[in-house]
């Protein structure tokens, strides 16, 4: 099934580098284009599309903005954010706006299109340069009364939550063996488990993904 993207940036010459590497995939269908905001939610309105590629340095309204009325208007489009920050509260208030998935511009246009897939497919996908700053403050918000319910549990056990939730902790495989009387080889076999259940690549993606839909 083929799906259809709306790629948002004011750029013209990225836009036309982000068009051209989509334009190759097979999985897609349809490809929009906006160089702004508001116009980006003028054709969500009006077009059948599936993912949204956002930029959040936009003129006028700003991408998190964007994200966020294109998901009241849609909860079911995902968003990919692209960014050349690494600021914290940034990001923070993208996981709010209900972003799918967050990519640094430095990302390999081939491995955006895989990310992009992936996400169509249901996942989430976090840049690694991105996790490793606002996984602790991820964590620490998480911790307030209005941690998200989770709408699905992945299939995963009662044990591998608890590993999951070691893992937002910031604990390594060793720390989590000892604690839980268990081998390291016991513990990678389950880390690998979880990592394949929420379809991501790495522990911190595991982490944050944990984090935003509250399953930990």
């Amino acid at each position: 099934m083929k799906s259809n993207i709306l790629i948002v940036e004011d750029h013209e010459l990225t836009r036309f580098g982000l068009k051209t590497a989509f334009e190759a995939c097979d999985f897609v269908g349809g490809l929009y284009e906006a160089e702004s905001a508001e116009r980006a939610v003028e054709i969500i309105k009006n077009n059948p599309v599936d993912l949204v590629i956002m930029d959040l340095g936009l003129p006028g309204m700003d991408g998190i903005e964007a994200s966020e009325i294109i998901k009241k208007y849609n909860k079911e489009i995902k968003i990919v954010i692209l960014t050349s920050h690494n600021d914290v509260q940034e990001v923070l208030n993208c996981l709010k706006a209900g972003a799918n998935a967050y990519c640094s511009k430095e990302i390999n246009p081939m491995r955006l299109t895989q990310v992009v897939q992936s996400v169509l497919d249901g996942a989430s996908w976090f840049d690694p340069s991105i996790a490793h700053i606002v996984l602790e403050a991820a964590s620490k918000s998480s911790q307030t009364p209005q941690k998200p319910t989770p709408e699905k549990d992945y299939g995963l056990t009662s044990r591998e939550l608890q590993i999951l939730k070691k893992i937002t902790e910031g604990c390594s495989n060793n720390e989590i063996a000892n604690e839980l009387f268990v081998s390291i080889n016991t513990t990678k076999a389950h880390v690998a488990s979880i990592l394949q259940k929420l379809e991501v690549d790495d522990r911190l993606q595991a982490a944050l993904k944990a984090l935003k839909e509250g399953l930990v």
